[in-house]
């Protein structure tokens, strides 16, 4: 199954924002609370928590940022 390319945008925003959400949800949860056995459905409460600000803030900014570098680069 394929997903049209004019998706990309949108589909990038989500797959970036979940492997952002969940290493650095991760990292604070291990530095501020140390694992232990209930790190796992801390850590994935705070994915689901999360995930919804990540998504839209990816989406607006990217493009931005892309933008941005752009400029700067030759």
């Amino acid at each position: 199954m394929r997903i049209p390319a004019r998706f990309a945008p949108i589909l990038f925003s989500a797959v970036l924002s979940a492997i952002m959400v969940c290493i650095v949800s991760a990292f604070v949860l291990a530095t501020s609370q140390g694992i232990d056995s209930e790190f796992p459905a801390q850590w994935l409460e705070s994915c689901l928590t999360t995930w919804p600000v990540a998504f839209p803030t990816v989406a607006i900014v990217a493009p931005l940022v892309r933008r941005m570098v752009g400029r700067v680069t030759a």
